[in-house]
């Protein structure tokens, strides 16, 4: 019964780890703390939840995997993204913490100009009409030196009483028509002189102009995200040239992406964490305040490795090691530039998934967050309160170590 083939996939993979797990749904109920009735719906595909962290909670009482995990939070995404299009379509009151790009452009089996009309209601910014690369060629005839007007260089003058330099002159005057031909080579000597000028500076104004102005936006070849080919706006669930353009810049800026056409969940982390590292509004879409960012910011993305997040981890947790490798992998799969956008518009950033809340408890900002020291250590300070990892409960119960039991037993 479910609504969309989004939600149905989602659907799928819960009710395959709930049959996995060989638990009823009641005991899965009390496992993870929601009611039977709604983890029948979730199963059915009768519903989808607003908040990724019923979902997580239910898959790690399961015994999802890292990469079932993964694959559980991809099809959340286009699960939720699918209900929130359909939402908007029956006429429901939006979600406030929806953007209006994502939902409606979730279905990859649009077409890419679909979302140019749905985007007229996203935050754009005003047109900045001063950089199209026009002008300079345009008014490269006002300079027009010229160097001498009409000058008049025969030093004999005319025999004939009028001195006016008419284009037809008396046919007896002999030395008219030498003094004319000098005057008309003159004449075309400098009409000749001022078009070289007029080409020589319009030919600086296409090559220089542009470039060196700063203030205006490219629309040729090399900024292809400015051109009429892409949208105003570019966010989740396109498939598309420009979207693949967004990945490749991202890619050269050392982010970890791949680089497929496809605006899916990791490349929505990945815009978000630039748009941090970049002194962005972090809205996960790319509009053209992120399409100026990455054509000419000097943030580098690149991070940690896995290896040196956990040896860092183990450094810092020397009392509990292993333990705090694996919520840090339950929480980011060790990637410190991990966002989990939540549909409430709360969002949990880096290693640990430091919260919004714990973040401005801690005096932190999302771009601390994302730096994997300070994550680590905000972390450690959480845990130091009570020495516990109480904070992060739904991965501290799939990360319990077997060396502990008595503490596995009181926390159960």
């Amino acid at each position: 019964m479910s609504a969309c083939p989004e939600t149905e996939r989602f659907a799928a993979l819960l009710r395959s780890l709930k049959s996995r797990s060989g638990l009823s749904y009641e005991a899965l109920a009390r496992k993870s703390g929601l009611s039977g009735s709604t983890l029948h719906r979730y199963c059915r595909g009768a519903s989808v939840p607003q908040d990724y962290g019923s979902v997580h909670r239910l898959a790690t009482v399961c015994g999802a995997t890292p990469d079932e995990l993964r694959t559980l939070h991809r099809l959340w995404a286009l699960a939720d993204a699918a209900r929130a299009a359909a939402a908007g379509e029956q006429g429901d009151a939006p979600d406030p913490a929806d953007r209006s790009p994502a939902p409606d452009s979730a279905d990859q089996s649009r077409a890419p100009a679909d979302p140019t009309p749905d985007m007229a209601a996203a935050p754009r910014t005003t047109p900045d009409p001063s950089g199209e690369p026009t002008p300079a060629a345009d008014h490269s005839d006002d300079p027009t030196p010229d160097p001498q007007p009409d000058p008049e260089p025969d030093p004999q003058p005319d025999p004939e009483p009028d001195p006016q330099p008419d284009p037809e002159p008396d046919a007896g005057a002999t030395p008219l028509p030498a003094a004319l031909s000098r005057r008309r080579r003159l004449r075309t000597s400098v009409v000749a002189a001022v078009i070289v000028a007029a080409v020589s500076v319009s030919a600086w104004a296409l090559t220089n102009g542009p470039s060196s102005s700063g203030g205006g936006r490219d629309t040729g070849e090399d900024r292809p995200l400015f051109s009429a080919g892409c949208p105003p706006v570019i966010a989740m669930g396109e498939h598309d040239e420009c979207v693949r353009e967004v990945q490749r810049l991202l890619h050269a800026k050392g982010a970890d992406i791949g680089v497929d056409g496809d605006f899916g969940p990791q490349t929505l982390r990945r815009v978000t964490a630039f748009q941090v590292l970049a002194g962005l509004q972090p809205n996960g879409v790319v509009a053209e305040p992120t399409k100026k960012a990455l054509y000419t910011s000097r943030v580098r993305m690149g991070v940690w490795s896995p290896q040196k997040v956990r040896q860092r981890v183990r450094e810092v947790f020397p009392e509990v090691p292993g333990k705090a490798v694996a919520i840090a992998d339950c929480q980011s799969f060790l990637d410190p530039l991990h966002i989990l956008p939540n549909t409430n518009g709360t969002r949990n950033w880096g290693l640990f998934q430091i919260s919004d809340a714990r973040l401005r408890e801690l005096g932190g900002t999302p771009r601390d967050a994302l730096d994997p020291e300070w994550n680590i250590q905000a972390a450690r300070t959480l845990w130091s309160r009570d020495r516990d990892f109480g904070d992060w409960p739904h991965c501290e119960r799939a990360a319990e170590a077997p060396r502990s039991p008595a503490t596995a037993d009181s926390r159960t």
